[in-house]
């Protein structure tokens, strides 16, 4: 749930702007009664969830597994899914379905509070594993691998991805993943992961040093494929050994949720519909800053083959809200 607040809303309910808190059911339902009069834009989410959301919105086909709860929610959320062309391959819980509410402020920046719900208790027999035939790639969010019953899904998932020649893609989502499964994400990383995404702050985390170009090299030293996301600057792939620096698209930002969901998105589309390493990595730097530049993790408008093609040829022009 998104909703536009001011800094003065954030600094009342004792929030800290920038950041996203963990929270319990009570807490969640008292910032939802202070939200009572504010507009709310809904969506069904979660970031591999807007990564295939988004892989739909630019063309393609995919699937989600998560957990929901019983409850108007949980009916909500398959239907949406269902509505932008994505099958729903999950589970259902008696515990509430998980909401993660997004404030954010005239400047763009997102305060995020996330009641996790019935998705915690994800786990391996959640997984679907028969819908992984015929697919290209599995795509799994590191927030997954803390969390005890959620960490034998990710992992039960990547096994019955590599016993059926299905490529792996992982995304580390948030410097804390780093703190708390370091090991295993090396393990997984040296392992089946085929393509890793990640952030500057996630990077730096992983390999200890500032420099993005290092951090890439070092990254790709011990992974097959890299796709490492520099914000308004940009992105760094590498593949194969060679590195492919991609520029950034100016923007105004409205919203920064879903950034890097729709980017992993754009990369994971072009590598499975026939556009080389550059192409995909333009693709998805103009994916996401179409995202950025509206209320949401969404696109605005499924986009048609043209434009797709179009955002991935090299000399576009990088203007104001393309």
């Amino acid at each position: 749930m998104q909703v536009r607040v001011d800094e003065q809303f954030i600094a009342r309910l004792g929030l800290k702007k920038g950041h996203m808190e963990l929270v319990d059911a009570a807490r969640q339902a008292q910032v939802l009664a202070a939200l009572a009069h504010h507009p709310v834009n809904r969506c069904s989410g979660g970031s591999a969830a807007n990564t295939v959301v988004g892989v739909a919105e630019l063309g393609g086909r995919a699937a989600y597994c998560g957990k929901v709860g019983e409850d108007e929610l949980g009916r909500f959320y398959r239907d949406d899914l269902d509505a932008v062309g994505v099958r729903f391959d999950g589970a259902t819980s008696a515990e509430r379905t998980g909401t993660a509410l997004v404030l954010i402020t005239p400047d763009a920046q997102r305060t995020m509070l996330t009641y996790l719900g019935a998705s915690a208790l994800l786990d391996a027999p959640d997984v679907q594993t028969a819908s992984l035939e015929g697919c290209a790639y599995l795509y799994v969010e590191g927030y997954l691998l803390p969390g005890e019953s959620t960490r034998r899904a990710a992992l039960a998932a990547i096994k019955a991805a590599k016993e059926r020649g299905v490529r792996v893609a992982l995304t580390v989502s948030d410097p804390f993943v780093v703190a708390q499964s370091a090991d295993l994400l090396w393990e997984l990383i040296e392992g089946p992961v085929d393509l890793l995404f990640c952030n500057e702050l996630e990077a730096s985390a992983l390999v200890g040093t500032n420099d993005m170009v290092e951090c890439a090299r070092a990254l790709h030293r011990r992974a097959t494929s890299i796709a490492l996301t520099l914000g308004a600057k940009g992105s760094v792939l590498m593949h194969d050994g060679t590195l492919h620096p991609v520029e950034g698209v100016r923007v105004e930002a409205v919203d920064t949720t879903g950034a890097g969901d729709m980017y992993a998105a754009g990369i994971l589309y072009g590598l499975t519909h026939g556009l080389s390493w550059p192409e995909a990595g333009r693709l998805a730097s103009h994916a996401a800053a179409r995202v950025v530049s509206v209320l949401g993790a969404r696109l605005a408008a499924k986009l048609s083959r043209a434009e797709v093609e179009a955002m991935s040829r090299p000399g576009r022009a990088q203007q104001k809200g393309a």
